[in-house]
C-alpha cells in the first residue's frame, strides 16, 4: 500500500511538472503585441485647443491600432499617454483622449485645451506608439455613448432637441430654458428653433457661435433671426476649459447681458450639454437648487441623447462631471445643499467678477420678482 501511495505521488508531481511546463511554453509562445510607431503632423488646431492630425483614422486602424488601446503620444517636445476612443466622454474631465471622429484623428483633453497644455502649433511633429494593447477596452465599453440624428428615434421633439425648462429654487415658471443650438444647421436645429418660438424666448445666451457662424444658418430660424436683429442675442464663442481666463471673461459678458435683458431666457451651446450644462447649473445654484437637482438636470442631456438610465454605473460615472466642476470652483472641496449656493455666488462675484448689483439683477430677472425703479414698482419681465 505504501509503495502504491508513493507511485501515485510520483505520478501527481510529474503531471504537475508537465502542466507547468506546457503553460510556460504556451506563455513564451505568445509574443507581446508590437505595432509600428506612426509619425504625422498637426493639421488643424480648433478653437477648443484640440489637435486634428494629418493622419487619417483609416491609416491608424490599418496599422493595427484599435479603440481601447493605450498609446504614447509625442507632440513636439510634449509626451503623454492616452486611450483611443470616439468621444470626449470616453474619459474623465481633464484626461487625454485620442478621438476617432468621421475619419479624423483628434488629440484632445476633455474639458481642457491640449494646444495650450502641450504648446502645440500647426505642423508640429506627432508620434503615436502602442503602450498597452486593449488596456482601456473595458473602461471604453462602460463609457461609450451612441446616439442617432433621427427624430423618430426619440420620444418627443423636446427630447430630440434637448430642450427643457429649468425651474429650480426661486426660478419662475417659464423663465429659463436650455437646449441644443437652434441655428447649427443639423437635424435638431429646426426643432429647437420651433420650441424657442413656442415658449416665447426673449433673450438668448448663445455660448457656441461667434459673429460669423451666427449668420450661416440664421435664415432657417426666422424667430431667432428676429431676436438677433433686435439685439436680444449675445454670441460668446466659448471654449470648454471652464477654468481658463478666456472662458471666464466670456461668461461675464453673457451674464452681464442677462442682467440687462428681460426673460424668458434660452441658454444654449451646440448640444446643450456641457457649456450650457455648466451655466445652467450655476444659475440654478444661485436660485436655491439642491445638489441633486443640479445633477439631475445635467444628466437629462445624457438621458435625452444617449438613453443613459439613472441608477446605472454609467449614470453615476458621468454625473461626477458636474459634481467635480463645482468642486473645482470650491478649491477642491465637495459641495453640499448648504454650500452650493454660496459656492456659485462666490465664483460669480470673485472669479467671474460680476458686481453684486448684476448678480441681484439676474436673480430678480429669473424669479420675476418686483423691483423698485425710480420710485415706481416694475416687473422684471
Amino acid at each position: 500500500m505504501k509503495q502504491l501511495r508513493n507511485l501515485l505521488l510520483v505520478l501527481i508531481v510529474a503531471t504537475m511538472m508537465v502542466f507547468t511546463s506546457c503553460v510556460t511554453v504556451q506563455e513564451q509562445a505568445t509574443p507581446e503585441i508590437q505595432l509600428q510607431t506612426l509619425e504625422t503632423n498637426v493639421a488643424i488646431i480648433d478653437k477648443y485647443g484640440n489637435l486634428t492630425l494629418e493622419m487619417s483614422e483609416h491609416l491608424l486602424l490599418g496599422d493595427g491600432y484599435e479603440v481601447g488601446d493605450i498609446v504614447a503620444i509625442t507632440v513636439g517636445d510634449f509626451t503623454y499617454e492616452s486611450p483611443i476612443g470616439t468621444a470626449y466622454s470616453d474619459v474623465d474631465k481633464g484626461n487625454y483622449v485620442v478621438r476617432l471622429n468621421k475619419g479624423a484623428v483628434i488629440l484632445a483633453i476633455t474639458y481642457g485645451n491640449l494646444a495650450k497644455t502641450s504648446g502645440a502649433v500647426e505642423n508640429a511633429p506627432v508620434t503615436i506608439a502602442l503602450s498597452e494593447k486593449g488596456g482601456y477596452r473595458q473602461e471604453f465599453e462602460l463609457r461609450h455613448l451612441v446616439r442617432t440624428e433621427v427624430r423618430s428615434d426619440y420620444a418627443s421633439d423636446a427630447v430630440f432637441a434637448n430642450f427643457r425648462m429649468i425651474s429650480f429654487g426661486s426660478i419662475a415658471e417659464g423663465m429659463l430654458y436650455r437646449s441644443a443650438n437652434p441655428i447649427l444647421g443639423d437635424e435638431r436645429a429646426p426643432f429647437v428653433a420651433k420650441l424657442a418660438e413656442l415658449v416665447g424666448i426673449k433673450t438668448v445666451i448663445n455660448l457656441a457661435d461667434d459673429k460669423e457662424s451666427l449668420y450661416v444658418n440664421l435664415d432657417d430660424a426666422p424667430y431667432y433671426k428676429a431676436l438677433v436683429e433686435e439685439g436680444s442675442v449675445i454670441t460668446l464663442n466659448m471654449g470648454v476649459t471652464f477654468t481658463d481666463d478666456d472662458f471666464i471673461i466670456r461668461l461675464r459678458e453673457g451674464l452681464t447681458f442677462m442682467a440687462d435683458h428681460k426673460g424668458p431666457y434660452l441658454v444654449h451651446c451646440n448640444e446643450g450639454k456641457d457649456r450650457a450644462g455648466f451655466v445652467s447649473a450655476l444659475l440654478s445654484a444661485i436660485m436655491g437648487a439642491t445638489v441633486d437637482e443640479v445633477v439631475e438636470d445635467y444628466m437629462i442631456s445624457y438621458e435625452n441623447y444617449y438613453g443613459v438610465e439613472k441608477g446605472t454605473e454609467r449614470y453615476e460615472l458621468i454625473s461626477k462631471i458636474i459634481i467635480n466642476l463645482f468642486s473645482d470652483i470650491n478649491d477642491g472641496e465637495k459641495v453640499t445643499d448648504k454650500s452650493i449656493r454660496k459656492v456659485a455666488e462666490s465664483y460669480l462675484l470673485n472669479q467671474v467678477k460680476l458686481s453684486p448689483t448684476q448678480l441681484d439683477a439676474i436673480r430678480n430677472n429669473l424669479s420675476g420678482k418686483k423691483i423698485q425703479v425710480s420710485g415706481q414698482i416694475t416687473f422684471t419681465f
